[in-house]
C-alpha cells in the first residue's frame, strides 16, 4: 500500500532549476519509445540533455520486448506469446511447425557521452569507431537492438518485422534502497514519481513519448529502476485531481494497446474501477492488417472487425477482445468488397481490397483518416492523367466514418510477380513492351507536370487481359505524386523524402540546397526498373541493405548484362538513366526513342536510311567522319571476313566494299535488301527472311552496329529526313504529322503523301522518329 498526497510542485521546479547537473549519480535516464534517452534531474525531473536515436522499426511490448498475437485458431483474442523477441533472436534460425521461418540480428553498439551537455562524443561498434573527443566527463551508454524477421513458406512473403532495444543496465544492488517510485502512463509520456516512504509526489514531467525503461547510474554502469504502467486518464485523475492513488488491490490488470507512428504496440497497465466502457470500431484488427506491407510489422491472423473494452473513450486501453462477423459483404456507396479477400497493403496502413464498383470489378484502397488528404490528391491526379492506357484507371471515391476509400482498375499482378514468378502466365507481354509501355505513361505524367516519385516494381501493374487476351503494363499508387507549379520544374524537400528506400534518386537525399529535385528523380528509379526486368530480378545497385548507400556514391553494376546486340543497346539507355547528373537523364521522351524499343523492322529501316543519307557525303565530310570514327572496333576490323561465303561471293559480282568502313557495310546491306528478291537461293537462304532474320543476321556478328550508328547520326537529329512520320514505334503518343493537318490513323494518306515525296510506299506508318 502506498499513500501518497499531493503538495505543490512548482516551488520544487524553481528550485532545482538554477541547480548545475555535474555527476551521473544525480541523473535519472528515461527511455521513451521515440527511441530517445533523456537524461533528467532525479530531483525535480527536469530533462539536462536528450541522446537522440531513430525510431525503432515495431515494438510488441517496449517494456520487454513481449509479443502479443491477435486470433488464433480458436480465435481466444489477444494473447501474449510464450517469447520475447531477444529470446526469439537468441533462437533463430528456426522454424516454426507451420511453415514460418524466424531469422534474427543482435547487433551492439557503446555511446561515449558527454554528462555535462549529452552530445554523442563517439561510437563504438564491432567494425567502426568514430573520433573521440577529450571530455573531461564521459559516459559509456551501451545499446543492443534485437530485429526478428518472419517469413512464411506457404505464401513466400515476408509476414513481419519487428524491433526492440534496450540499454545494457541490471538491476539495483540488493543493499541499496532506492525511495522512488515511477508511474508512466501508457498513451502519453507522463510520468508522476512518489516518494515511496511518505507517499508524496516529488515530481511529474511530459516526455512526450510513453516511457519504455529508467535507470540510475551506479557503480560505472545503468542501473535499471521498476516503473508501473498506469492508464493515461487513470494516473491524470488521481495524481492531479483527487489527490490520492487509492489502494493497489482497487486496480485492475488490463492490456493497453496503442498506436506510434504507423505500429501498434501492447503493454501490461493497471487501471481503477468506475472508467471502463465498450465500444465497436475496427480499430485493432484494422491495424494490425495495415503492418504487412514490406519491411512493416504484422500480427497473424489478419482479422477485420473486433470490439474492444477500454477503460475510457480516449485511450485505448484493452481488456477483452472477441470477433464480430467477418464474411459479409461491406458497401460503401457505391462500392462493394468482402473484407476477407485482400489484394495487398501499403504504406501508412493502407489496404487494398478486391471489390465491385458498379458492377464492375475493381481494387478497392482503404485508406485511414490521418491520410485523407493524401488521399484526396492521389484522386485529384488519377482524374487528370488516367487517360492513358499505362496509367491506372480511376472510378470512384467514398467515406465513411473512419475510412475512405478509393476504386481504381483491377489489375492481375505486379511487376515484382510478372520478373520473379517463373510459371508467371505473361499474355504475351515481352520485357521490352512493358518497359516501353511504362515509359510511355511515365512520359504522359512529365507532360502534365506529374512527377510520380515513387517508381518501383511494386507500383508498376499488369492489367487484366482484355476480350482478345492481351494485356498492358500501367503505373499506379499516385500517393506520393507531386504537381509541379505552372512554370516551375523541380520541387521542394521540405515535405520528406518522398519515395522507397533503394529506388531513391541520389539528388532526393542530396544536402544540396541550391539545386532541387526535379522529374529527371522518376528516370533515375526508371532505370533501376530496367535493370530489375532485363536482368530477371537484380537490382544495378545491389542488395536491399546497400542499396541507397550505393546509390549516393553511384556505385552500380551492370553485370548480368551479357555483350550481345540487345544487351549492349540496353546498357547504353540503362547507363544514361543512372547518371548521377540529373540533367544528363534522357526525358521520358528521350528514352521513348532510344535503339533499345526498336523492332528489327525499324532497325533494317534505319539501316537503310542513313545509308541512303550519306550515299552522296564526301569521304572527308563531318557526317562520314562521325561515323567511322570508331568503325575499326564496329566491324571487326574487316567485316567482309565475318559474313558467310555465298554472301562474299555476290558481293564481288557488283562492286568493291572496304572492309574496314561503316558505310560500305551500310551499303551492301542497303543493296542486299533492295535486290532481295534477285539474289541467289542459296544468298537469300544464308541472310534468311526480311526483316527479322536479315538483320540479325548483321547485328550477331556485328553487336554494336546499331548503337554506334544511331550515335553517329544525331547530328542530323532535327532534320526532317529523320523526324518525320515514318518510323513505327508502338505505344508512342499522337502528334500532329508535319506534312499537313494528319494524324497518326491516316496511314493510307501518309502513304501516298510519302510516296508522292521520296517516291516510296511505306506500309507502317506512325508519328515517332529515329533521333
Amino acid at each position: 500500500m502506498i499513500a501518497i498526497s499531493v503538495y505543490s510542485l512548482s516551488i520544487l521546479q524553481d528550485s532545482c532549476s538554477a541547480s548545475t547537473v555535474s555527476l551521473p549519480e544525480s541523473l535519472l535516464f528515461v527511455s521513451t519509445l521515440d527511441g530517445n534517452l533523456h537524461a533528467v534531474n532525479k530531483r525535480c525531473g527536469s530533462i539536462k540533455w536528450t541522446l537522440k536515436e531513430g525510431k525503432p522499426a515495431f515494438l510488441p511490448d517496449p517494456n520487454d520486448g513481449s509479443l502479443y498475437s491477435l486470433g488464433g485458431k480458436n480465435n481466444e483474442g489477444l494473447t501474449k506469446l510464450p517469447f520475447t523477441i531477444p529470446e526469439l533472436v537468441q533462437a533463430s534460425p528456426c522454424r516454426s511447425s507451420d511453415g514460418i521461418l524466424y531469422m534474427g540480428k543482435k547487433q551492439d553498439v557503446w555511446y561515449v557521452v558527454d554528462v555535462l551537455t549529452g552530445e554523442k562524443q563517439q561510437t563504438l561498434t564491432s567494425s567502426f569507431a568514430e573520433m573521440l573527443c577529450p571530455s573531461s566527463s564521459l559516459l559509456y551508454l551501451g545499446r543492443t537492438e534485437y530485429t526478428i524477421t518472419m517469413y512464411d513458406t506457404k505464401s513466400r512473403e515476408l509476414r513481419w518485422n519487428a524491433t526492440y532495444s534496450d540499454y545494457a543496465s541490471t538491476l539495483p544492488d540488493d543493499d541499496t534502497k532506492y525511495k522512488m517510485a515511477h508511474f508512466v502512463s501508457n498513451g502519453d509520456g507522463l510520468v508522476v514519481t512518489v516518494d515511496s516512504e511518505t507517499g508524496d509526489v516529488r515530481w511529474a514531467q511530459n516526455y512526450n513519448s510513453p516511457v519504455v525503461a529508467m535507470y540510475i547510474w551506479q557503480r560505472e554502469g545503468l542501473r535499471k529502476v521498476p516503473h508501473t504502467n498506469v492508464a493515461v486518464e487513470t494516473l491524470r485523475y488521481f495524481t492531479f485531481t483527487s489527490g490520492e492513488m487509492g489502494r493497489i488491490t482497487q486496480w485492475k490488470s488490463t492490456l493497453y494497446v496503442g498506436k506510434y507512428s504507423t505500429s501498434l504496440y501492447a503493454s501490461p497497465s493497471l487501471v481503477h474501477d468506475g472508467v471502463t466502457v465498450v465500444v465497436s470500431e475496427p480499430l485493432l484488427a484494422s491495424y494490425f492488417c495495415n503492418e504487412r506491407a514490406s519491411g512493416q510489422p504484422y500480427s497473424a491472423p489478419c482479422l477485420h472487425t473486433v470490439k474492444v473494452t477500454m477503460p475510457c473513450c480516449r485511450y485505448r486501453s484493452c481488456s477483452a477482445f472477441w470477433l464480430e462477423d467477418e464474411s459479409s459483404i461491406v458497401r460503401i456507396g457505391n462500392i462493394t468488397f468482402n473484407p476477407r479477400d485482400v489484394l495487398g497493403h501499403g504504406a501508412e496502413g493502407t489496404i487494398v481490397y478486391r471489390g465491385q464498383f458498379d458492377n464492375r470489378p475493381v481494387a478497392v484502397k482503404r485508406i485511414l483518416p490521418e491520410c485523407f488528404s493524401f488521399a484526396d490528391r492521389e484522386v485529384q491526379l488519377l482524374r487528370e492523367s488516367d487517360e492513358h492506357p499505362n496509367v491506372i484507371r480511376y472510378f470512384c471515391t467514398e467515406r465513411d466514418r473512419q475510412f475512405q476509400y478509393i476504386a481504381i482498375e483491377l489489375c492481375s499482378a505486379t511487376l515484382q510477380e510478372y520478373v520473379e514468378q517463373k510459371d508467371f502466365n505473361r499474355h504475351g507481354l515481352e520485357p521490352v513492351t512493358l518497359l516501353q509501355q511504362t515509359m510511355s505513361g511515365l512520359a504522359h505524367l512529365h507532360s502534365l507536370s506529374i512527377v510520380h516519385r515513387d517508381l518501383k516494381p511494386h507500383n508498376i501493374l499488369v492489367s487484366m487481359p482484355n476480350a482478345h487476351g492481351r494485356v498492358r503494363a500501367m503505373i499506379s499508387d499516385f500517393g506520393l505524386c507531386k504537381k509541379l507549379a505552372v512554370g516551375r520544374h523541380s520541387f521542394s524537400r521540405r515535405s520528406g523524402v518522398p519515395g522507397t528506400e533503394g529506388w531513391i534518386a541520389p539528388e532526393v537525399l542530396s544536402e544540396d540546397v541550391a539545386h532541387n529535385p526535379t522529374c529527371k528523380v522518376d528516370i533515375f528509379s526508371a532505370g533501376c526498373v530496367f535493370y530489375y526486368v532485363v536482368s530477371q530480378g537484380s537490382h544495378p545497385f545491389g542488395k536491399s541493405l546497400q542499396r541507397q548507400a550505393n546509390i549516393l556514391f553511384g556505385a552500380y553494376s551492370l553485370a548480368l548484362l551479357q555483350p550481345d546486340r540487345h544487351d549492349i543497346v540496353a546498357m547504353n539507355l540503362i547507363e544514361q538513366m543512372l547518371s548521377m547528373e540529373p540533367g544528363k537523364r534522357p526525358s521520358a521522351e528521350r528514352v521513348l526513342k532510344h535503339p533499345f524499343f526498336w523492332t528489327l523492322e525499324k532497325q533494317l529501316q534505319f539501316f537503310q536510311d542513313v545509308s541512303d543519307r550519306i550515299e552522296k557525303e564526301p569521304l572527308d565530310g563531318p557526317i562520314v567522319r562521325q561515323l567511322e570514327r570508331g568503325g575499326r572496333a564496329v566491324v571487326k576490323g574487316d567485316w567482309r571476313e565475318h559474313i558467310t561465303v555465298p554472301l562474299q561471293t555476290d558481293l564481288r559480282k557488283f562492286r568493291s566494299y572496304k572492309g574496314g568502313s561503316v558505310r560500305d557495310l551500310l551499303r551492301a546491306m542497303r543493296n542486299k535488301k533492295h535486290h532481295y528478291r534477285e539474289l541467289p537461293n542459296e544468298v537469300q537462304e544464308t541472310l534468311g527472311s526480311i526483316p527479322d532474320d536479315f538483320v540479325s543476321y548483321f547485328t550477331s556478328r556485328f553487336p554494336h552496329l546499331l548503337l554506334h550508328t544511331h550515335l553517329a547520326m544525331r547530328t542530323c537529329a532535327l532534320e526532317l529526313f529523320f523526324s518525320t512520320c515514318r518510323y513505327a514505334a508502338v505505344g508512342s503518343p499522337p502528334r500532329s504529322c508535319p506534312y499537313g493537318n494528319l494524324r497518326c490513323g491516316d496511314i493510307d494518306a501518309v502513304r501516298f503523301l510519302f510516296s508522292q515525296l521520296i517516291g516510296r510506299c511505306y506500309c507502317l506508318i506512325t508519328c515517332a522518329s529515329y533521333l
